[in-house]
């Protein structure tokens, strides 16, 4: 989970805002109202009045006046409550607003922007007090523009480097199109939830091998506010509430174990109670009680690994998702996009069962809230479905406002978040078999592969760690399907090569995983199953153990 400011840019915004600066506006400019039909907002109300005087006034003598302006204000409201080792050590909620604006001085075909980010953000005040939001838009608009002349000086100076054209125009055209969403608030007890981390860590008392042990809520509303000087304007809100259970150890030979439990629900109703979190928490102890005791990996493996549906979203996270964005390469550089699939637009990339389809448009999915919904982007476009894979081929990227070669205009996938501009992004990503396999089915294809390799175990994934190394691990012996958790594993060419070619089957019990963030996406995705994978040791660093035994767990 991720505070709202970090470093650097949280002390520069806090210090911004306690400069004092006076700015008065003239009461004729104040008179003016917006012609949005969402008018009774404040936030709206400012955005419009100074989108306005930016439009008609925002001009340096000899210098080109811009020919977009964009505007984006965040509401946050974040509660976080973390105990560990049954105590509260964080209790903390924040409320800000933060407002971002973007200049493009030139034209669609060519203008200032150069990378993925180039906008102007600042701290804005949160009462509602519509001069104060105004002088902030405007200061940071004034800022802006400045930024885009400089920009526009230098990126010019750049491309004369080159002697190929861009491959594309620097920004796409979208309709005028406008979006009210009702505002979302936080409404989870959150005494409640202080209590159920406090009580769900403490249960650490039963294992004093236990080095770690902390719980985690963390509920989050945000309001986004956007306008642009086409006409488009939308209001859109999202709540997500997260929880995790973490904890660490150490065995005998003292490798230290990670292990953590948590999810992201986009509802409220879908949190766990008090009891089941305890159970949630009891469950992550008694893993950690298991790997101090399981065996290291030490052999050479190559054979068929089956993934369950949580390590399956990982994987496609890792090496699917981030490569299907239609984001724009670096000037001089000829690939279509940036990522692994840079170049595999109408090749495959998947075996042909398997397609790939995200649609922000669903709500739900696998009887639960998707966090990837949303009816309109972050730049007002309209969401739609995309089929990216199709029978394995490769057909389309997630596209933005930053068009790419074969790809003009924008399919409703430019997310933004507080502090950057709008890129592709994901929203939900339905992963799909046309020839799906039952649990039965997949386990039996899975045995019959192994005894075909004359193994006499296969290896089956839980959950994945980061990097895509697997944290539980289990063997699963040929002779009777029994299964010994093992230990210090990690795989080797687990890449786009071996998805498009090792992959051998899905199941058909599709799971939604919420993936928070400034913006949220989703992944829809059943257990999957590789012919052929390597599994090692991984080089995993020991350490001493303490060298006395933790205190009495008794008593407060």
């Amino acid at each position: 989970m991720k505070n709202t400011f970090h470093g650097k840019e949280c002390a520069r915004l806090f210090a911004v805002c306690a400069v004092s600066i006076l700015f008065v506006v003239p009461a004729a400019v104040v008179a003016q109202s917006s012609a949005a039909a969402g008018s009774d907002d404040l936030v709206l109300r400012a955005m419009s009045a100074e989108m306005e005087r930016s439009k008609t006034s925002l001009k340096l003598d000899k210098e080109k006046a811009p020919y977009f302006i964009e505007y984006a204000i965040t509401d946050q409201d974040n509660y976080v409550a973390e105990a560990t080792f049954g105590a509260l050590r964080v209790d903390q909620r924040v409320h800000n607003r933060i407002v971002r604006v973007l200049v493009r001085v030139g034209d669609y075909k060519q203008d200032n922007v150069m990378g993925q980010n180039e906008s102007v953000v600042e701290l804005a005040a949160l009462d509602d007090d519509l001069l104060a939001l105004r002088q902030q838009i405007w200061l940071t608009t004034d800022t802006a523009y400045k930024r885009a002349l400089q920009q526009l000086t230098d990126k010019q100076a750049r491309l004369k480097q080159f002697e190929s054209d861009q491959q594309a125009d620097d920004f796409a055209h979208a309709p005028e199109y406008h979006h009210i969403d009702a505002p979302v608030k936080i409404t989870v007890d959150m005494e409640q939830w202080k209590h159920n981390v406090e009580a769900a860590s403490a249960l650490y008392r039963s294992d004093p091998k236990l080095q770690a042990f902390a719980c985690t809520f963390q509920a989050t509303a945000i309001n986004r506010y956007f306008m642009n000087s086409e006409g488009s304007w939308t209001r859109s809100g999202k709540s997500m509430y997260t929880y995790n259970i973490s904890g660490s150890t150490q065995a005998a030979d003292g490798m230290r174990l990670d292990r953590s439990q948590g999810h992201a629900v986009a509802a409220a109703a879908e949190l766990p109670t008090a009891d089941n979190l305890k159970a949630e928490a009891k469950a992550v102890m008694d893993t950690l009680a298991a790997l101090r005791e399981a065996p290291i990996v030490e052999e050479q493996y190559r054979g068929p690994v089956l993934f369950s549906a949580d390590a399956a979203s990982d994987v496609f996270s890792g090496l699917i998702a981030d490569n299907i964005l239609g984001k724009r390469p670096n000037p001089g550089q000829t690939s279509r996009t940036t990522g692994a699939f840079a170049n595999d637009f109408k090749s495959r990339v998947l075996p042909e069962f398997v397609s790939v389809v995200d649609d922000p448009t669903r709500e739900t999915a696998a009887g639960r809230a998707l966090a990837g919904s949303y009816l309109v982007d972050d730049e007002a476009v309209k969401a739609t479905p995309v089929t990216v894979v199709d029978k394995g081929i490769l057909v389309n990227y997630l596209t933005s406002r930053q068009p790419v070669r074969d790809f003009p205009q924008s399919n409703g996938h430019g997310r933004a978040t507080s502090f950057s501009s709008a890129q592709p992004g994901v929203g939900n990503l339905f992963v799909t078999s046309s020839e799906p396999l039952s649990k039965e089915k997949l386990q039996q294809k899975f045995l019959e592969t192994c005894k075909n390799h004359d193994l006499k175990y296969c290896y089956r994934v839980e959950t994945m760690a980061n990097r895509l190394t697997p944290r539980l691990l289990y063997r699963v012996f040929v002779a009777d399907g029994h299964e010994e958790l093992v230990r210090g594993a990690k795989f080797d060419q687990l890449d786009t090569r071996a998805m498009r070619s090792d992959l051998a089957a899905l199941g058909d019990d599709a799971q939604a995983f919420n993936q928070p963030g400034q913006y949220s996406s989703t992944i829809i995705v059943p257990s999957l199953f590789f012919g052929e994978l390597e599994v090692m040791r991984a080089n995993s660093g020991k350490e001493k153990l303490p060298q006395y035994p933790a205190p009495e767990l008794v008593g407060k």
